[in-house]
């Protein structure tokens, strides 16, 4: 079974071929990736309306060299799969109208991908990890703990009720005069940085309910900004490694609590996994504190390969053809999704927006 797979939901045109092999068992044969950065850098952030015009300009190439470097033509293929949401509506509009006109024109099956179902799923591509497991997303504007029960079921546990964690880096990198992408900067001026100077706020850490806050984290970092204002560099490394050290114990905190509420779904005395996705999974703080977390809870850790931790169109690929193995095939008008949740039925958490 050989996916073609399209991601363009915020600002990475991206487009790859992966073969399924049997359950939790693939292969990639292509996975071509297009980064926005140079586009969105000088604006501090991605502007969707530049994002949908780059995708546009250059998905048809992208689509081609994935498909040359796979040695397979659209004949070869056993389906289309796309991007449908959660994502910025234009981008998501030029993957989706892409992948219906390739999937008519060649008479193959439509797969409408949810993305953050594709991060859920990678660990599947990349470790042969079939659920169930916990998940850690923590995607773009999306910072969850989920229950993957099976391709298209998950229970969401826990969620964000203001900033995602890659929000709260990116938001800290501006206030602080960084780069773009903020989370890598963080993580670079951290390294030389003092956290035990700036003591800052855990956010319901110890509390009962397992969700995540980092708007009040945010706020407390700017007003020990502004207080030591000028900031010299050696102020901004501590910040930046205060802000990253209080962001680990937070997610910590809520990941043992999630560990604590999904007892109940693993087997007695069968391997319990944590899998981590999303781009703010390649922060190595983070990383080494998850690693810590599992082995002191018993759960064996699965993390994607930095590269498809980002987004990518290995992922959708994975995902597509996870679905079509399923007989989950899409029409032709299936809608972008901006909004797009795993688990539609998940209560929505006291205090939460509309991201929850």
């Amino acid at each position: 079974m050989i996916v073609l797979g399209i991601e363009t939901s915020c600002d990475e045109t991206a487009a790859a071929v992966v073969v399924r092999e049997g359950e939790a068992n693939g292969r990639i044969l292509s996975n071509v990736v297009r980064s926005q950065l140079a586009e969105h850098r000088p604006y501090g952030g991605v502007v969707p309306e530049i994002a949908a015009r780059a995708h546009v300009e250059c998905l048809d190439t992208i689509i081609e060299a994935a498909l040359a470097e796979a040695g397979v033509g659209l004949t070869d293929l056993s389906g289309i799969a796309a991007t449908a949401g959660p994502g910025l509506n234009g981008g998501l509009v030029v993957g989706l109208v892409t992948a219906k006109t390739l999937a008519l024109a060649a008479d193959k099956p439509f797969l409408a991908v949810n993305h953050l179902e594709a991060h859920a799923l990678t660990v599947g591509l990349t470790d042969g990890r079939a659920p169930p497991y916990l998940m850690l997303l923590v995607s773009g504007g999306h910072t969850q703990t989920l229950l993957v029960e099976g391709v298209g079921r998950y229970r969401r546990i826990g969620t964000t009720i203001d900033d995602a964690i890659g929000e709260a880096f990116d938001k800290t990198a501006k206030l602080l005069g960084l780069g773009y992408p903020g989370g890598p900067e963080v993580e670079r001026w951290a390294l030389s940085g003092n956290a035990a100077r700036i003591p800052l706020p855990r956010p319901m850490v110890g509390r009962a309910e397992p969700h995540f806050s980092l708007a009040g984290l945010k706020t407390a970092l700017r007003q020990r900004a502004e207080a030591a204002a000028p900031l010299s560099a050696q102020d901004v490394s501590d910040l930046c490694a205060a802000f990253e050290a209080a962001v680990c114990d937070i997610v910590v905190d809520r990941l043992d609590r999630a560990m604590e509420l999904s007892e109940a779904a693993f087997v007695s005395g069968a391997p319990r996994w944590l899998a981590v996705a999303g781009g703010v999974a390649a922060n190595r703080s983070i990383a080494a504190a998850l690693a810590r977390l599992a082995a002191t809870r018993g759960f064996r850790l699965s993390v994607p390969p930095p590269h498809l931790c980002t987004d990518n169109g290995a992922m959708i690929a994975w995902a597509g053809a996870e679905r079509l193995a399923r007989g989950l095939v899409d029409g032709l008008d299936f809608a972008a999704r901006p909004r797009w949740p795993l688990d539609p039925e998940a209560p929505a958490a006291i205090g939460a927006g509309v991201k929850a």
